[in-house]
């Protein structure tokens, strides 16, 4: 007989998180923080709704959904220029915060398992609260932003490492001795790294090719996702992993592929649903007294997130030579904890390994920091403008580097863009002839000791080419070995009747380029760099004198 029961139960939940996410929206609050205080109305304060093995069930669901929208929002593609500084700063700030957060857990009295719990809880921030900010105002492929995908892309990688470890502890349940859990762990990181070999090399060699023809229909593309993802998530049941490791890897793959935009929009009416479900429900399962006991601790590691990783973030990207507005901003983005914190102690939960307590302090972390953070996003400009003035950002060092929007002045200039040994020359032969030149490279260092206006940004974004008033310039000048941006930089050009000179480094790409309309190929290997000089020197202005 059917159970009305769970349709009641499901019927509260959805009513009550889209009630209260309405409200919610009107003072632009994360839904995330809004399925969380529906679960608190609902269960701990006026014990509508109790949580049942079928809705748990439901929940799952949507955890495994939601990891693989996460999975899906991490192309390597997006951060492959910023993909130092974010190894740096992702695992220096992993570092930094599980000490720190395990040093402040100790001091306010919690056991050392329960410590562990709480620092690993809040090193992690939310990929999925940050991009849709983010991409809520426009700055989802300015720097600051890709350095922060990149950053979640390492975190999350040391969280499902964390994953992995709790699942092999708790495989060692029932013999506790210390070789059977090392060789449960073993097991549990062979798995793991099984199935992130198997969705990279796919990505690589095996998804391209059905993908591409599944695209032709929208709703075959839906279908092979999801079946991509359900395949990885039973293969990481099969090897006695979480769920939620084998749907971030499936997303991970598909992230990879051209379609993941497409994919994205998709999957998401489905994710929003079960998302609801499985937040409401850690909102039901939150022994509110509890947490309220501890509400001096909820302070403390709320504010040791909202102020302890910026500036720890801070810190480690000013040491890596990125200018002050672009570390802040960076920073600000990781003033929260992640939904991977509460999927980690909701694991610590079922493991019997930490008590309803700690789940409630985590959910309440997590209301403030995601809540408070949201803002500090939102309005990070406002928020750069008032520190700047107190004089607190010089203390960290950050770089004196001109930013994207000095370009903004610039009119009637040549823009170069790669500064390997061609383009250096080409800079300070233009620049000896009195042009006004903006050197453009992805490598800081290689934009030292020029004697022009420099930018840090990669031109396969247009964004970038539009901080660099493309627009507004005489000539777009490439230096690069790469076909493809090359191209790019051809269309990008032509579309703003800019005049442009293409490094042909190769024959085969000649052809291509002419198509284009490229005013100039760039042939230095065949007709010698002086020759070329003075090919190029005709497209700036003949004032210009012979080198």
């Amino acid at each position: 007989m059917f159970d009305v029961t769970l349709l009641a139960d499901l019927g509260w939940i959805i009513c009550g998180g889209l009630i209260v996410v309405l409200l919610a929206d009107r003072i632009r609050m994360p839904s995330i923080v809004a399925y969380i205080a529906a679960g608190l109305i609902l269960g701990p304060a006026f014990g509508i709704v109790e949580v049942t093995h079928d809705v748990e069930l439901i929940a799952e669901f949507g955890i495994a959904l939601l990891l693989f929208v996460v999975g899906l929002e991490l192309s390597l593609d997006k951060i492959k220029d910023v993909g130092k500084v974010a190894v740096l700063a992702g695992l220096g700030q992993v570092v930094f915060t599980a000490a720190g957060g395990f040093a402040l857990s100790s001091l306010l009295g919690f056991e050392p398992i329960e410590a562990i719990f709480l620092a690993v809880a809040l090193t992690f921030s939310s990929t999925v609260v940050v991009v849709k900010l983010l991409d809520q105002k426009g700055d989802l492929d300015s720097l600051y932003g890709r350095i922060a995908v990149g950053i979640f892309l390492v975190q999350d990688m040391v969280v499902i490492a964390a994953l992995t470890l709790l699942a092999g502890m708790a495989g060692s349940e029932e013999d506790p001795e210390f070789s059977a859990m090392a060789l449960d762990i073993g097991i549990a990181f062979a798995g793991t790294g099984a199935l992130l070999v198997v969705a990279l090399v796919a990505a690589r060699w095996i998804l391209p090719r059905p993908f591409q023809w599944a695209a032709r229909r929208p709703d075959t593309l839906f279908l092979w996702s999801l079946c991509w993802c359900f395949l990885f998530v039973y293969a990481s049941v099969a090897l006695d992993l979480s769920l939620v490791i084998g749907a971030f890897l499936a997303g991970l793959s598909l992230a990879q592929l051209p379609y993941n935009h497409d994919l994205r929009r998709r999957v998401h009416p489905l994710m929003n649903f079960f998302i609801a479900i499985f937040f409401v429900t850690l909102g039901l399962q939150m022994q509110l007294d509890a947490a309220l006991e501890y509400m001096g601790a909820v302070v403390a590691l709320s504010l040791f997130v909202l102020i302890g990783n910026p500036l720890i973030f801070m810190f480690i990207i000013a040491r890596s030579g990125y200018d002050e507005e672009t570390s802040f901003s960076t920073s600000v983005t990781v003033a929260q904890i992640s939904e991977f914190s509460f999927i980690f102690a909701t694991m610590g939960l079922a493991a019997g390994l930490i008590g309803a307590d700690i789940l409630s302090i985590v959910a309440l972390v997590g209301l403030v920091t995601i809540g408070v953070s949201s803002y500090m996003i939102l309005y990070s400009d406002h928020l750069y403008r008032w520190m700047k003035k107190t004089g607190i950002l010089g203390l960290f060092g950050a770089a004196d580097r001109e930013k994207p929007e000095v370009a903004a002045g610039l009119s009637d200039h040549v823009i170069v863009v790669g500064m390997n040994g061609l383009g250096r020359a080409l800079v300070r032969r233009l620049c000896e002839n009195g042009e006004s030149v903006l050197a453009l490279d992805t490598d800081m260092s290689k934009l030292d000791d020029l004697p022009c206006r420099t930018m840090l940004g990669n031109v396969e974004y247009k964004s970038v080419l539009d901080a660099a008033g493309l627009s507004r310039a005489k000539l777009l000048v490439s230096a690069l070995h790469i076909e493809d941006t090359n191209r790019l930089l051809a269309y990008q050009g032509k579309q703003e009747s800019i005049p442009t000179a293409i490094h042909a480094f190769d024959d085969s790409v000649v052809d291509s380029l002419k198509e284009l309309g490229v005013d100039f190929l760039i042939e230095p290997r065949r007709d010698g760099v002086r020759r070329e000089w003075k090919s190029l020197k005709g497209l700036v202005g003949p004032e210009a004198d012979d080198a």
